[in-house]
Parts: C-alpha cells; structure tokens; sequence
C-alpha cells in the first residue's frame, strides 16, 4: 500500500522527462493515474509500462490549449476512476530561442497558450472536480525561470512567471476547501527540451551544467520526488509555494 493509494491523479505532459517520471512515481505509491500528452505513442508506452508493473493508468492524448481537451480528459478520469484527487499540470514547450523585440506574435501566442493558459485551463476542470471530493492537490510546472529572468527567451519566462502567480492566487482561493496548490519550479534538468535548447552540442550543454552550483543536471525523478510529496499528505501544510528544486541555481 503506498501513501497515495485511492487517489486519482492527472499528469499532463506525460510522454517524456519529468512527466514520465512523476506518473511512474505516482502510480508506485498507489494512485490511479490519467496521462495526457501530444504524443501518443510515447504516452500509450509510459501507460503500459505502469500497468505492467501492478498500476493503474490510461492514456489520453491532450493539447492543453485545448480547452476542450482538456475539459475531456478530466471527464475520463471521472469516468474510469471515479474523480480527481491530484494534479500535476506538467505539459509545456520551450518556444523559440530570441530576443524580446524578436520574438515572434506565433511565438508568444503559443507558448503562453500551452504553458499559461494550459495550466489554467487544467485548473478550471480540475478543481470542480476535487471540491465535490472535498479537497486535493495540484501541483504546476513553473521554472527557475518563473522565479528569475533569462535572455532570450521572453515567452517562456513570462509564461513560467505567470503560473507562479496562477499558483499563488488559486492557493488563496481554495485554502479552506482543502485543495493544496503549489508550483514546482525545476532547475536544469536532464531532458530532451534542455537537449533542443542546447542543439546537443556540447559547449552549449556545458555552459548549462556550469550554471548549476551542485555541478550537474538534475534528473527528472528528482523533480517526480517533489511532485509525489507536494501531493501527499505530509506537505499537509504547504500551499501558495513555488518551491525551486534546482541544485541552488537561484541561490547564487
């Protein structure tokens, strides 16, 4: 029995990185889990990889900036689980690489689509759904970079800082109704979006590793770790946080 059993979570962005990891972990202390993702092949894989194992999950595909999609998906897990319990709105891109003035209207309109309004729209079906089981807990994916600025990347920090902000506002809201909502806020971590941010080349990769105080990327199952516990009930007293796991990165 893990801490989690009889709970039903939704992991968006679940084909991959951190959102495999957290549905995988998830699922190990006993959750039902929903898994959404654009990419089916890889989600459908991750889904089979947890049942294989003794789990409960299914896979739905999901573009979060689609709010019907997404109204959809919180549906399913109704359907097939009985409700939502837990949330961990993962899904994001990283947008094109420019300066601000440079940054394109496609650009910006589409990554604040997926990575803000996303995760709002997550949180406006989600939520219903855990007052009528009388509280919960969502856990969005910020960054580091919702916590301080980068060059270059104008869409993705803006978009990052409005869901700490998001967090913050619904955690007021919904303190008393018992639903718990916090941000995550990763540092560098090993995965294929810092793999596309860095063209795989090897000065680039360094300079990331460079930026980090601890001397090496963080892995996606230390991210997953935060998530499950920000999800269980011994974060019971933590809500309105963007709690950076980012190997001191913001400390500096």
């Amino acid at each position: 029995m893990g801490e989690l059993t009889g709970k039903v979570a939704l992991v968006t962005g679940a084909s991959a990185g951190i959102g495999r990891s957290a549905a995988i972990e998830l699922a190990a202390e006993g959750a039902a889990v929903v898994l959404s993702d654009v990419d089916d092949e890889r989600g459908e894989a991750v889904a089979a990889e947890i049942t294989a194992k003794g789990g409960q999950a299914l896979f739905v595909h999901v573009d979060v900036s689609d709010d019907a999609q997404v109204e959809a998906m919180v549906r399913r897990a109704v359907d097939e689980f009985g409700g939502v319990d837990l949330a961990f709105n993962n899904a994001g891109i990283e947008g094109e690489p420019a300066p601000t003035h440079e940054c394109t209207a496609e650009n910006w309109d589409r990554t604040l689509a997926v990575n803000l309004t996303g995760v709002w729209s997550c949180m406006r079906h989600e939520i219903p759904r855990m007052l009528e089981r009388g509280g919960g807990s969502i856990v969005n994916c910020s960054s580091v970079a919702g916590l301080v600025g980068f060059e270059t990347i104008a869409a993705y920090v803006a978009s990052k800082h409005g869901v700490v902000g998001l967090t913050r506002t619904a955690a007021l809201e919904y303190a008393k109704d018992g639903i718990r909502v916090n941000a995550i806020c990763p540092g560098v971590i090993d995965t294929e979006m810092v793999e596309r941010f860095t063209g795989g080349q090897e000065e680039a990769t360094s300079s990331m590793v460079a930026m980090e105080p601890v001397g090496r990327m963080g892995r996606p199952e230390e991210i997953a770790d935060a998530v499950v516990w920000l999800c269980s009930d011994r974060s019971s007293f933590t809500t309105g946080q963007a709690i950076a796991v980012d190997g001191g990165f913001v400390a500096r």
